[in-house]
């Protein structure tokens, strides 16, 4: 019953580290991948298409310096996730005042959900050049993907890494047959890596370049996935966690660093050579294709590559989902439900849009998804570098001065380009809408943004937030209350399962009423760290420590009403430790408190007392 939450706890811990240098390092590679499709997802596509097809191979620099950003950023992320055990939303929880946290959270929330419709309409797009169905049956069909994830998640973490794999070496051997079609010239492009802006057009379209290969999501997925695998916590092990992390993330950012520089030379070889400049739309590209390379497939690898970009990067999209709500809210759905949620946010725009304005709107909502991703990313840059330079928080593990100016600098960098774009996309809107209201409403937007980024930003350097809690305690101050005077009831050996929240004191106060000063009193409480799950009762982190100290707090706080009063720690599964403890004291009442799930919420949270009330032969008391 422990409120401390766990990354992706159904594969949290999940991948065991092989023993064996080169077996260790295989281990580790994995999580970079799930990252990687999120920048070679279809909301990139256009840009490159864009550079290529206006500036040749000039801008090839721009997709390299972007994707060493996207290096730097993604290994602060692997470093806040191995070294403090908790993923960005988690530390943003922990640190930002409750109001600026739900801000945060609705954010993310929304960048999360425009990144999914990128990846929708990209793989609905695929799917009507390639089989020629309506758009609005793609969008659809993309959404049965979601019962995809759920069965590949049941399968385990590693199996989903191999499927992400398998999809990024077709996007791969598809741009690789592009290119032998294509046959660019390698010493124009080489000259590419030179850095180069031959005029504003050049410059706006490096922007969007930078802007839209950081996406937001990856920052909190890739400091989750991390915890995926089981490591040992002292310093030596840690290092070479990061270490090979980084390798992971080097070479799985290089593969996208492949197909987003292959989507530009094919851009620069074919439609540039030829005349075509002004090629941005994706369904302009695969028909140029077929036009100018005389060949069909062609235009049916760049749909291929095309869907399967959209579909591994929907997988990614949704499990960042699910580490968003649970680290900022710190609440747990089924999973199912979150996945189907998590869809429809992304599918109800699509599908209304398609509808009520045509299939001409679909490549303007595309747009508008990446602007709306731009928005959202200095929300989740600025607080992961405050969070990875916090000595007290991260001990020997502190990024370094160096490492720190250059990830401020980025993050400034990043931020200004991605602030530009969103200032150009509302200037469109102002002068396109012609609308008092629409302009009135976008300066006030922009300028609620612009506050809650320097919030956002300053918050950690001047709040001295009063922390009560204990150097490696997991749970928040206990709070002292009163208890009633003793009352004379039968029940002479009492269980009373506490979870650390503000119902015990409530569950407590009935103790007393159903209790007398000679009956036994046991309280319980349940572990629930990664630990517990591989070494049980053996276990002696952090948590069980903490917990055990919260138990026994209590306890000293009920000794002037009982004689005998002791405490128990149950640990992994709730309801059989409960029940062992129950049969092991011979107990002849069980006091749990509830939190007023009805069946709907038992449905939404998978718990339900029920469970509990059935696996004991005794009285069970539910404190409301």
């Amino acid at each position: 019953m422990s409120q401390q939450g766990k990354s992706l706890e159904d594969v949290h811990e999940s991948v065991e580290v092989k023993k064996g240098k080169f077996k260790k390092i295989l281990s580790f590679f994995g999580p970079a991948y799930l990252i990687s499709v999120g920048y070679m997802d279809p909301g990139n596509w256009a840009t490159d298409l864009a550079g290529g097809s206006q500036f040749g191979y000039t801008l090839i620099w721009v997709l390299l310096m972007s994707n060493i950003m996207a290096l730097l950023l993604q290994s602060l992320c692997t470093r806040l996730g191995i070294v403090r055990g908790k993923d960005l939303a988690q530390c943003n929880r922990e640190t930002y005042p409750k109001g600026l946290n739900f801000v945060l959270y609705v954010l993310a929330e929304i960048a999360i959900a425009a990144c999914d419709l990128a990846e929708i309409l990209g793989m609905a797009i695929g799917l009507n050049l390639l089989f020629g169905i309506d758009l609005i049956y793609g969008v659809l069909i993309s959404f049965l993907d979601t019962f995809l994830l759920l069965y590949l998640q049941r399968l385990g973490m590693r199996k989903m890494e191999v499927f992400i794999v398998g999809l990024i070496t077709l996007i791969g051997l598809c741009f690789l047959t592009e290119m032998f079609l294509a046959k660019p010239d390698f010493g124009e492009v080489a000259k590419g890596f030179i850095p180069s802006i031959p005029n504003s057009a050049a410059l706006y379209i490096s922007i969007g370049i930078i802007g839209a290969t950081v996406m937001p999501h990856n920052l909190y997925l890739h400091s989750a996935l991390v915890q995926t695998r089981r490591i040992d916590r002292d310093e030596k092990s840690i290092k070479k966690a990061l270490k090979y992390n980084f390798w992971d993330s080097a070479i799985a950012l290089n593969l996208a660093f492949f197909v987003n520089a292959a989507i530009l030379i094919l851009a620069a070889s074919v439609f540039h050579k030829n005349g075509y400049h002004q090629v941005a739309e994706l369904e302009d590209a695969y028909h140029l294709l077929g036009i100018t390379l005389g060949t069909d497939l062609a235009p049916k690898l760049f749909a291929v590559a095309l869907i399967l970009a959209g579909q591994s990067s929907t997988v990614t999209g949704t499990l960042a989902g699910q580490i968003v709500m649970e680290g900022y809210l710190h609440l747990r759905i089924n999973p199912m439900l979150r996945r189907i949620l998590t869809r429809l946010l992304a599918v109800v725009p699509a599908v209304l849009v398609i509808l009520f304005s045509g299939e001409s709107k679909v490549g303007s909502l595309l747009i508008f998804s990446q602007v709306i991703l731009s928005m959202q990313l200095a929300f989740a840059v600025i607080p992961l570098i405050h969070f990875v330079s916090d000595k007290s928080k991260m001990g020997n593990f502190a990024i370094n001065m160096t490492t720190k100016v250059f990830a401020w600098i980025i993050a400034f960098v990043i931020s200004f380009l991605n602030a530009q774009l969103v200032y150009d996309e509302f200037n469109n809107w102002m002068k396109e809408g012609n609308s008092v209201t629409l302009n009135i409403t976008l300066v006030i937007f922009g300028i609620l943004l612009l506050i809650l980024l320097l919030l956002t930003f300053f918050y950690p350097i001047i709040s001295k937030k009063k922390n009560n809690i204990e150097k490696g305690q997991i749970h928040q101050p206990l709070k002292i209350f009163s208890v009633d005077k003793v009352s004379q009831q039968s029940f002479s050996r009492i269980v009373v399962a506490l979870d650390f929240s503000i119902i015990d004191e409530k569950v407590l106060n009935y103790v007393t009423k159903l209790g007398n000063k000679e009956s036994k009193i046991t309280l319980v409480h349940v572990v629930e760290s990664p630990a517990t799950k591989y070494m049980g009762e053996k276990t002696d982190d952090s948590e069980s420590k903490s917990d055990l100290k919260c138990l026994e707090e209590y306890a000293e706080m009920l000794k002037p009403l009982y004689d005998n009063i002791g405490v128990e720690l149950g640990y992994n599964n709730r309801v059989q430790a409960i029940a062992d403890v129950c049969r092991q004291q011979n107990a002849d009442l069980l006091i749990v408190g509830s939190h007023g799930h009805n069946t709907f919420k038992d449905i939404i949270f998978g718990e339900t007392v029920n469970k509990l009330r059935h696996k004991v032969k005794i009285p069970v008391f539910i404190a409301k």
